[in-house]
């Protein structure tokens, strides 16, 4: 696919602008109330990193840069789907295990659980075609996990007081706080081998895809390293 294309700069700008104009949201209008503030949940923690690839996908499509961010793109699109799975996951089980009780604010909850996460993977499958050689963002996306867990262990629950659960306080999702440590280690390690599994799995729809699209990229590159065609003589 030309990611020079106007259809596709203009995907990679909307993508961009709602992801710049949500974390703007969580910088001035997110909830400030315990110390770690919106940074306190890995959604947020999402966001910014799909805020970034975006940036870098759309510097790419403007010739701004030719580094191509792959694993980048690749990091934010397996966060993303691990925060709609796990999400959607507990709200439907329980919304209390995630929100505790909370007003959902809807054009908050269906961005950042939803439509968000659909725009990065849709860039990064189908359009930058990253989900090549998918072992390069293995490392990267589990010190991501990794840097969360302990930012969620050894700072945010020290210094909060809520949530409060049955075992401790403060640690940013209701349902950790009722889990002995334990539980909540082997919690983490099953997240970190699910995100390693949906790299693969990526990997591996990715492998399909552009198996059958190289003809068409070859056919397309073609194309342009000869961009003069000219009309046949009458």
């Amino acid at each position: 696919m030309n990611i020079h294309a106007r259809a596709i700069v203009t995907y990679r700008w909307i993508v961009f602008l709602l992801a710049a104009g949500y974390c703007l949201h969580q910088i001035f209008l997110g909830s400030w109330s315990g110390p770690g503030g919106p940074f306190r949940y890995l959604t947020i923690w999402a966001l910014f990193l799909s805020f970034y690839s975006a940036s870098r996908m759309l510097a790419l499509s403007e010739h701004r840069i030719t580094r191509r961010h792959e694993v980048t793109a690749m990091c934010a699109a397996v966060l993303n789907v691990m925060v709609v799975f796990l999400y959607w996951r507990l709200y439907f089980t329980d919304p209390s295990l995630v929100n505790g009780n909370g007003q959902i604010i809807w054009y908050l909850e269906y961005y950042l659980h939803g439509l968000g996460p659909v725009l990065q993977i849709i860039d990064a499958l189908f359009i930058a075609c990253v989900f090549r050689r998918v072992w390069r963002a293995a490392i990267p996306l589990l010190l991501i996990i990794g840097a969360y867990v302990a930012w969620a262990e050894l700072f945010v629950q020290r210094f909060n007081d809520k949530p409060l659960g049955s075992v401790t306080s403060g640690l940013p999702y209701p349902f950790l706080n009722s889990m002995e440590w334990a539980d909540r280690a082997g919690f983490y390690a099953v997240n970190a081998g699910t995100a390693i599994g949906l790299l693969v799995v990526f990997g591996l729809v990715g492998a399909v895809l552009y198996r059958f699209a190289r003809p068409q990229i070859a056919a397309l590159n073609k194309t342009n390293a000869n961009p003069i065609n000219k009309a046949p003589t009458p």
